[in-house]
């Protein structure tokens, strides 16, 4: 490859991207504005008590005071789908109750109630949870200790590691700033195809390998330095900032690639919008399992986006290692390999 052709393409492709008045104006509004997002969040969590339940016998306590207001019971039919609303996160506590509960308080035996607590419930809603099941035992046998409390974190205990809801927020932000840079690229690319400019290129003692190249280094390069400044900003860096950093670039090197196909595609600068904001959504959509623990499911693995975000929000939220992460890393270079390598097989047929 010639390193001087390279440098005077990824020159040539800044020059083009940035006399593109909308993709300027997207660029420094969207650093701008998810700022501001960022900062007017909350900075505190907003503790709700949500508590999930099994049980066969609903003793009449248990009626009552959901009747009461202030704590709601969501009923399940079985004790694996309450530990798995819990492990998901739709509540952050549940509560089992034994089927023999209420011939145990008749007979002054006292049941086993187990509780059961998210990775990132905090330690008062724990106490609280234990505490007013004690209570309503209480008020249900006018006996105090009539029963046996066996708790049990379902995943790994987050306990203190409870998160702002604004931190979770920063993940999806700074995912899809980067991502609208590759919409920049794949419409860069489409008008570069459509006017003939790379053909002209092409005739030139560049190769393709040039071509390519410089599109790589300057989509990834734009999108990553973005991406960075923005964590940095935020104290998305503040831990663990070499994997959230280079978690980073291998995202941006993966939405450059997603450019490629993009531009594959689209018979012009309209089109590549309308390919981009289509692949965006579609991208976005693990970050918002992070926002809101579960509402996505298992199926959003097949979505690239899901190891970068898991990463991320591991690395920077948990405090997660290389060897804690390294599975999804994997797995997200693979797509990497897969997306840009179809990419450059896609636009080279264009090109021809």
């Amino acid at each position: 490859m010639n390193f001087g052709v390279i440098k005077a393409l990824v020159a040539k492709d800044f020059a083009l991207f940035f006399r593109n008045r909308f993709y300027t104006l997207i660029t420094i509004l969207g650093i701008v504005t998810y700022l501001i997002v960022y900062f007017v969040m909350p900075s505190s969590v907003d503790e709700e008590l949500e508590i999930g339940l099994y049980a066969p016998v609903i003793p009449p306590v248990f009626e009552v005071i959901q009747q009461g207001g202030g704590i709601e019971f969501e009923v399940y039919d079985s004790e694996e789908a309450l530990k798995k609303a819990v492990t998901d996160g739709a509540h952050e506590a549940g509560v089992a109750l034994p089927a023999d509960i209420m011939e145990k308080f008749a007979s002054g035996l006292k049941p086993v109630v187990t509780l059961y607590f998210s990775t990132d419930a905090p330690d008062e809603i724990k106490d609280i949870v234990e505490t007013m099941i004690r209570e309503l035992a209480y008020l249900q046998t006018g006996q105090t200790l009539s029963i046996e409390v066996s708790a049990e974190i379902l995943g790994p205990d987050l306990l203190g590691e409870q998160i702002p809801i604004r931190d979770r927020m920063r993940l999806m932000l700074a995912i899809m700033l980067i991502m609208l840079e590759m919409m920049g690229l794949a419409s860069l690319i489409s008008e570069e195809v459509e006017q003939g400019t790379i053909r002209a290129l092409l005739v030139t003692p560049m190769s393709i390998r040039d071509l390519f190249a410089a599109k790589l280094i300057m989509g990834a390069s734009l999108a990553f330095v973005q991406g960075a400044l923005f964590m940095a900003i935020v104290g998305g860096l503040s831990s663990q900032p070499f994997i959230v950093l280079f978690a980073l670039l291998l995202g941006s090197i993966l939405f450059t690639g997603s450019g490629f196909l993009i531009a594959s595609v689209s018979k012009d600068m309209l089109s590549s919008m309308g390919w981009g904001i289509t692949v965006l959504l579609i991208f976005s959509i693990p970050s918002f399992g992070v926002m809101f623990p579960g509402t996505v499911t298992d199926w959003a693995r097949a979505i690239p986006t899901y190891y970068l975000t898991n990463t991320i929000h591991q690395a920077s939220n948990f405090n997660a290692g290389w060897g804690d992460i390294w599975t999804d890393l994997l797995i997200l270079l693979a797509f990497i390999m897969v997306i840009v390598w179809g990419g450059i097989m896609a636009l080279r047929r264009k090109f021809r």
